[in-house]
């Protein structure tokens, strides 16, 4: 039986429960989002500089008038309702997660990870042919089980349970959730912070982890003798783009995170912008717009359920405990097999994520961004099928 399930929900006292969940926004919420749209007071900007120092007003103004006017929530609602959604509790955090079984009873166990500015919305579009390649025109023998949390303090995972909630910890979380669920062996694949929880998730339980899956996956030195010699006109470009990047965003996150979230929680034009500005630098093609690479109505579910969920302060936290608490992964190797998908976006160089990982499988595309299962969800799909007939 399905319950309905307001916004936030309270740790059960049986920690063990898991309950059903279904997203249902209060009118109420709806109504002052629009009012918010509405009455939004526009900045004046420097004339002729385009996207070069933050998302233009023109661009801005229109996109928040479809989300106030063109935009239906409630269709996107029952779309994410379609899939069978959980909350647990596991050591006073609440978990929220999409739980679809495929029709195929031999089918693998796979956690899907998302990263920020994400959610479980990210993964609409490779659900069905992940879970059922059957009907999809695909091998039965490809069939997954996926489990798709927020990651704590995102999306209906919340409120955070306190300080200290890095990779390592939401890492056990995750593999106490699977435990719970009844898996015990099962792949994960993530992307962003997602690509740094799921290593975390193979060093924690290598037993259960049957291998790690990760794309828009960060790498870096570490100040040994002659890690970049050598390095290919590509690896070269990489890692200057690296260098390059305008990290004004990750700095807020990292170092003032509750400062940061008070504009964009009251806000809603601000957290709209804030979000789609990385869309626009992290998508493929660079020069188009977000909604070249990502479906606009897609865009602004995404940045619908940071605002309905008041998470813009919670999701960020995994920034300040990853870099000013100074909790970044260590550097153990990882033993779990592990495949590295490279798009066209991304800075992985190959040599440094070896170091860090046991990779058994590397794909290079020339097409996708950062948003990879929502720009390229078939490449994406194929792939992850491609590593786990691997291991």
């Amino acid at each position: 039986m399905t319950s309905t399930t307001s916004i936030t929900t309270t740790p059960d006292q049986n920690t063990q429960a898991i309950h059903p969940f279904r997203i249902d926004v209060p009118q109420e919420q709806l109504d002052d989002l629009s009012a918010r749209l509405a009455a939004a007071r526009w900045p004046d900007e420097v004339p002729g500089v385009g996207w070069s120092r933050g998302v233009p007003v023109a661009y801005l103004k229109d996109l928040a008038d479809y989300w106030r006017s063109g935009y239906d929530w409630r269709e996107h609602e029952a779309a994410l309702n379609r899939h069978p959604q959980f909350t647990t509790s596991i050591d006073g955090q609440t978990l929220h997660f999409l739980h679809v079984r495929s029709p195929e009873p031999e089918a693998t166990p796979l956690v899907l990870l998302h990263g920020w500015p994400g959610g479980v919305v990210d993964f609409l579009d490779v659900i069905g042919p992940l879970a059922d390649p059957r009907a999809h025109g695909g091998d039965p023998a490809d069939a997954f089980h996926l489990v798709i949390p927020s990651l704590p303090g995102f999306g209906f995972s919340t409120p955070l349970a306190g300080p200290g909630m890095n990779v390592a910890r939401m890492a056990g979380l995750f593999v106490t959730l699977m435990s719970r669920l009844g898996y015990d062996r099962y792949g994960v694949q993530g992307y962003d912070t997602g690509a740094w929880v799921a290593p975390e998730m193979g060093r924690q339980a290598p037993d259960h982890v049957i291998g790690v899956h990760v794309n828009a996956l960060l790498t870096f030195p570490i100040g040994a003798e002659g890690e970049l010699d050598g390095l290919t006109e590509v690896e070269q470009q990489r890692w200057q783009a690296m260098q390059d990047f305008n990290d004004g965003y990750l700095q807020c996150n990292s170092k003032r995170p509750q400062t940061v979230a008070y504009g964009l929680h009251d806000s809603s034009v601000g957290q709209l912008a804030w979000i789609v500005e990385k869309f626009k630098e992290l998508t493929d093609p660079k020069d188009g717009l977000p909604e070249d690479s990502v479906d606009r109505d897609r865009i602004l579910t995404d940045v619908s359920v940071y605002w309905f969920t008041g998470t813009a302060g919670s999701a960020a936290q995994i920034y300040y405990e990853e870099i000013s608490a100074n909790s970044w992964p260590t550097a153990q190797r990882g033993t779990v097999p592990t495949g590295v998908l490279v798009s066209a976006h991304d800075v992985t160089i190959r040599r440094w994520a070896e170091r860090d990982h046991a990779i058994v499988h590397w794909t290079e595309l020339d097409m996708g961004g950062h948003f990879l299962s929502m720009e390229e969800p078939e490449a994406l799909a194929d792939d992850v099928r491609a590593f786990f007939r691997k291991v």
